[in-house]
């Protein structure tokens, strides 16, 4: 979790300069909110859907209306590129309207049949839900826990990281803007000590966590001895397998899209690619050409795909990594220097040869570093793929979709695998790992009954 600050601290990442500081909450306005919460939750609980419907599309409508300053905001607190920040925020806007127009169907009672003339389960709202979010996609993360958890009735309370306080800020200024009604959606700004109090509050009914291994263990050992409910989604090492059938100029392509997403910081994106000897020469020239033609830039030039690291020391973490898998026998193909100047930049790199035992396969690399894996054949590679403590998401690339397929349904170890494509999530679609990449599902109609009281009502 994060380093105990006595205020929250945004530092530009691309010139190392402070932003804003903001002050964390007293323990008094922290009781107050909470209590503000859970008087909030009695009201909310009995709204209609239709109302949770249309706050939910005035939240899209706000989205929308400031995406352009909103994506600003991430490129300067954490270098997200302006133009994947706005399309981050146009998500944010989908799975809101994407609740609003099924959360009442997703919450209908099943009527089952059984020795009483009537029974049927119902799905009724918890209360407060607590969600600890990370930096990265500071939005994002952040909308597609809370819009299923308000369209259920639930309410929601917002501790974001430490280094985005400014679209913390944002986010509640949405939710006034929105009108939603007052301790529905409340931002906490708080230190990371500060979590466990919240959590143990008899107010909070739910924790749901975005972030590190280590701080989804931390939060769910406290939920777990306060008997709270959570779903962890945590990190990551997704691995792709390309097959000797693979079409290589597309998965080359995609494969290097998938690892420079959001200059590499994401949980599920591609990090390991584990290719069939026979075509790996190909491969790894191919998305070693791919890879090299992207170059850090300033995340506010509209023509910038790969922008800072978010930290300078996440960036010091990122090249340790390399050069570790280095003088363990990997090669580079491209990249892996720590370019001089301001910022926390760090280029596009491939390593080669990668084996079981170096950190870029052993450990998650939240950067732009792929790591390309040698394998002998098909069984070779999924016991790679598998050879991970994480769970998150998983591609393959073969021409035979009836063989991709196999795999990703039968022998890939994740929550999300994907033929042929690179791996993201979808609002329609439960998202969530396996392993050490926790546990419980968000988006679908999965992550709306999360945090939910699934009652069993029988009638004679």
């Amino acid at each position: 979790m994060e380093n105990n600050l006595p205020q929250l601290e945004a530092v530009e990442p691309s010139t190392g300069r402070v932003l804003r500081r903001l002050p964390v909450l007293a323990p008094a306005e922290i009781e107050r909110r909470l209590r503000a919460a859970a008087q909030a939750f009695e009201a909310w609980r009995r709204t209609s859907p239709a109302e949770r419907s249309a706050a939910l599309r005035s939240l899209a409508g706000r989205l929308r209306a400031r995406k352009d300053e909103l994506a600003r905001l991430m490129a300067g607190e954490m270098g997200k590129p302006v133009v994947q920040g706005r399309a981050e925020v146009e998500k944010c806007a989908w799975v809101c309207e994407y609740y609003a127009e099924h959360g009442a169907d997703f919450l209908q009672a099943e009527s089952v049949t059984t020795d009483w003339p009537r029974s049927y389960v119902a799905f009724v709202p918890l209360g407060p839900v607590l969600g600890v979010m990370p930096w990265n996609f500071p939005f994002w993360q952040v909308f597609r826990a809370a819009a299923p958890a308000l369209a259920a009735g639930n309410v929601f309370l917002l501790k974001h990281a430490s280094n985005v306080p400014g679209c913390a800020e944002a986010v509640a200024d949405l939710v006034r803007q929105a009108h939603l009604p007052e301790g529905v959606f409340q931002v906490l700004p708080i230190r990371s000590d500060q979590v466990g109090q919240v959590i143990e509050h008899p107010a909070v009914r739910g924790v749901t966590v975005t972030g590190s291994t280590a701080a989804g263990r931390a939060v769910a050992a406290r939920a777990g001895a306060a008997l709270k409910k959570t779903v962890l989604e945590l990190g990551g090492s997704d691995p792709y397998v390309i097959l000797e059938d693979a079409d290589l100029d597309r998965a080359a392509e995609t494969c290097a899209l998938a690892r420079l997403i959001n200059t590499g910081q994401s949980c599920i994106a591609a990090k390991r690619f584990i290719v069939v000897e026979g075509v790996r020469a190909r491969f790894e020239a191919r998305l070693t050409e791919y890879m090299r033609a992207r170059s850090p830039g300033d995340p506010m030039d509209e023509q910038t795909t790969v922008g800072p690291l978010a930290r300078r020391d996440l960036r010091d973490q990122l090249h340790a990594q390399v050069e570790a898998s280095l003088r363990l026998g990997a090669r580079c193909l491209c990249g892996g220097r720590v370019p001089d100047g301001p910022g926390a930049f760090y280029p596009p790199t491939v390593l080669t040869d990668v084996r079981p035992g170096m950190p870029v396969f052993d450990e998650e690399t939240f950067g732009p570093v792929a790591a390309v894996v040698p394998a002998r054949d098909e069984n070779d590679a999924i016991r790679l793929a598998n050879l991970s403590p994480y769970g998150l998401g998983a591609a393959v690339f073969t021409r035979d979709v009836a063989r991709g397929e196999r795999m990703a349904r039968e022998h890939l170890e994740a929550g999300v695998c994907v033929v042929n494509d690179y791996v993201r999530s979808d609002p329609r679609l439960p998202f969530g790992g396996i392993k050490d990449s926790g546990y419980g599902r968000e988006l679908g109609i999965f992550g709306l009954r999360e945090f939910v009281n699934i009652k069993s009502v029988c009638i004679r």
